[in-house]
């Protein structure tokens, strides 16, 4: 148990259960998959996924649904504002402490709720770098980094994207697969 006491500890557990599927009612699982039944209706498969957001608000099956909708549906500024909201939730359900100092070697490759987390600035990055936000981009790969400072997420590999994009296109090194830039 952590300082927070066992109260936090279940409503983490049970953030970090929801982020790989688990912990839904019955009736939001129901609407997720009629929503995933539509994809040749999205008005009808978004309204049930606001619907399920609207019973779920503080699960991630919901969001990472929503998320998905609009990403893959090349609606980039809506699925920036459904991973803004995921990313509120994550925070709330690591608890205010969270981000203090960078999680552990092990919580970044195993803890279902840190690496929720950390995904998810991985994925506002991207998003803003397609958007055209480049400060926000640096911002939260900057977050990213100091969070993920091994890259276990990946996140390295856009910081050299947008690196070379600022340098005109040229920065005379090969994308690697993964790991940070060294600072200039």
């Amino acid at each position: 148990m952590d300082a927070y006491g066992p109260r936090f500890d279940d409503e983490l557990a049970a953030f970090a259960d929801g982020v790989i599927g688990g912990g839904q009612s019955r009736p939001v699982l129901a609407l997720l998959e009629r929503a995933g039944a539509l994809r040749d209706q999205p008005q009808a498969a978004l309204q049930l996924l606001d619907l399920a957001r609207s019973l779920a608000p503080r699960h991630a099956a919901p969001l990472i649904a929503l998320y998905r909708f609009h990403f893959y549906g090349h609606r980039l500024e809506q699925a920036r504002a459904v991973g803004v909201d995921a990313l509120a939730v994550a925070r709330t359900a690591l608890g205010p402490a969270f981000g203090d100092e960078a999680p552990g070697d092990e919580a970044a490759r195993f803890d279902a709720a840190v690496r929720f987390y950390l995904f998810t600035l991985k994925g506002l990055a991207y998003l803003n770098l397609r958007l055209g936000d480049l400060d926000e981009a640096r911002v939260l790969l900057a977050e990213l980094r100091r969070l993920d400072p091994k890259d276990h997420i990946g996140g390295g590999l856009l910081s050299h994207v947008l690196a070379r994009h600022e340098a005109g296109g040229e920065t005379g090194m090969d994308y690697p697969l993964r790991g940070w830039s060294p600072l200039p």
